[in-house]
């Protein structure tokens, strides 16, 4: 299997190319009302959206060709082949991550519901193959920007369950000392730059960071900087203009970033298909001149494939790549969604497609694991999760003079009076308004 999809490697896609002659200005690049549909389904349901495999898409640029690739992932070893696509241990490393990720999400869920955690949480059940297939592939060096729904890339990122359920409850060991919450997960020491509440504003962050990346690499010299990062954002962020904005600006300076589109399909209770008129995401990679690829996101093996030559490019200086990875959310919006708008069936259909079944029937099936490993596996993050709840529910609560630091940048600004104190220590300081 190979997810080839570089400049050099396009000729083996089903999109003939032609780099000889100007884009014309008397013919479009294509008619998308000629495009030939087939049978196969593209996001859920809804059928005759995907180009079929005789489609034929000249996309012309003056540096070369770029094209958009759908089903990018495809076999093509012989069935005898005996060549797997992971080894045991990087298989056991898989597995292990995805169950971390679902069994941490589902004892959010508990705790919510005991009052132990508040505010908007969302949680990431279903969509594990995306945040494995891609982070676990990742240096401690590259950087992580995520969205509300942020608990799963950072533990994919290596922040400890202690930490991260700490900041859920909202004390002082959690990794943003209890400051972040669901939605702002953040640590330094594992380069994941933050969890954002609002879609679309951690792109800009990202792109920032690739550009400082790149900037150490040709400006400072620091040979050994082959940084990547990796932007998550949903679909219903690819309708806003900090998504375009910063692919055109990463794609002009070739930055090492690859966007990753979770598309689930739905932007809380709004349908992809009706908020978006052209579905296919990953068609816009190429108007910005990077590869758009699209992949079955509840399939980890696919996701890494895919990953793995997208971060690879990045790392070589050859620039960025949009990623749509088609996947699913097993649970509403938040906790607080009762998930009553989308379809039995549609639910039925992806739940039925569990990528940590998937990933667990094809390493018994290949022999690279038994039912007794994955058992064990099961049962040492049950601990894991079980240790890190007990850990955050014993954990202090900050005290109230940690309001407002790391608010201000000037140490002796608004937050700090002559004295040295914090000025929300200072029995006057709230006069004249309303205490909460």
């Amino acid at each position: 299997m190979s997810a080839a999809f570089s400049t050099a490697k396009f000729a083996t896609q089903p999109f003939p190319l032609n780099t000889t002659s100007p884009r014309s200005h008397d013919k479009p690049l294509f008619d998308p009302l000629k495009i030939p549909t087939c049978s196969s389904p593209f996001l859920g349901s809804t059928g005759k959206l995907r180009l079929s495999s005789s489609s034929k898409l000249n996309l012309h640029r003056r540096s070369g060709a770029v094209v958009a690739v759908s089903d990018v992932v495809k076999e093509k070893k012989s069935k005898s082949t005996p060549n797997l696509l992971i080894t045991k241990e990087e298989g056991l490393v898989l597995y292990e991550d995805m169950v971390l990720g679902r069994a941490f999400e589902d004892m959010c869920a508990q705790m919510y519901y005991r009052g132990k955690m508040f505010g908007f949480v969302h949680l990431y059940n279903g969509q594990e193959a995306v945040s494995t297939g891609f982070i676990k592939l990742l240096k401690k060096e590259d950087s992580v920007v995520s969205t509300y729904r942020d608990h799963v890339h950072a533990l994919s990122k290596g922040v400890p369950a202690r930490e991260v359920m700490s900041e859920l409850f909202g004390k002082t060991t959690g990794c943003c000392r209890g400051q972040g919450g669901s939605m702002h997960m953040f640590s330094s020491e594992h380069n994941l730059l933050g969890g954002f509440a609002f879609i679309g504003e951690g792109i800009p962050v990202a792109t920032g960071a690739a550009f400082s990346s790149k900037y150490r690499r040709e400006v400072l010299k620091q040979a050994d900087c082959d940084h990547v990062t990796l932007a998550f954002f949903g679909d219903g962020t690819c309708n806003n203009g900090q998504f375009f904005e910063c692919l055109n600006m990463a794609a002009l300076w070739k930055l090492p970033i690859i966007f990753v589109v979770e598309n689930n399909l739905w932007a809380i209770g709004m349908s992809h298909l009706r908020a978006t008129s052209d579905p296919q995401i990953y068609k816009k990679g190429p108007a910005f001149g990077m590869p758009g690829i699209h992949v079955d996101g509840m399939d980890v093996l696919k996701v890494r494939e895919v990953a793995k030559e997208a971060i690879g490019r990045a790392r070589r200086g050859e620039g960025p790549t949009l990623v749509e990875c088609e996947t699913y959310r097993f649970r509403g919006h938040s906790l607080a969604d009762p998930d009553e708008l989308r379809d039995p069936a549609e639910k039925a259909h992806y739940a039925a497609r569990d990528p940590i079944t998937a990933l667990k029937k094809y390493m018994i099936e290949n022999s690279l694991a038994s039912e007794a490993e994955l058992k064990a596996i099961d049962k040492k993050i049950d601990e894991v999760v079980e240790d890190a709840v007990e850990f955050a529910d014993e954990s202090p609560l900050p005290q109230r003079s940690q309001l407002l630091e790391n608010v201000f940048a000037d140490p002796k600004g608004f937050g700090i009076g002559p004295d040295g104190r914090y000025r929300c220590e200072d029995p006057k300081f709230t006069e004249g308004t309303a205490h909460v």
